[in-house]
């Protein structure tokens, strides 16, 4: 006898589960966010940077049914814009003098 899926036996469950991808880049974000508030802005907008870079791989490497709301477009539009502005965003933070 096979169990049902978690999506029918615990779907509140299942759903929380399917947005951890989204919820991994939101708190990393939040902590470089957190981290340009206490002053650290070069080391916190690296980090933010470097969240959406690992935004773009997670919704390149995950399943549709996995990555959640990380997926709004089509996956070459959210890695191209993922990365795009996270590598941009960690190279113009990287090239500021004075840090």
């Amino acid at each position: 006898m096979t169990r049902p899926p978690l999506y029918t036996r615990r779907p509140f469950l299942a759903g929380l589960l399917r947005q951890l991808p989204l919820l991994v880049v939101l708190l990393t974000v939040g902590t470089g966010l957190l981290m340009v508030t206490f002053e650290h802005w070069r080391r916190g907008l690296v980090v933010v940077g470097l969240a959406l870079v690992g935004g773009g791989v997670l919704r390149l490497l995950l399943p549709l049914r996995r990555v959640g709301f990380l997926a709004v477009r089509s996956r070459p539009v959210d890695v191209v814009l993922l990365v795009g502005v996270g590598v941009l965003l960690t190279a113009f933070t990287l090239a500021i003098p004075g840090g």
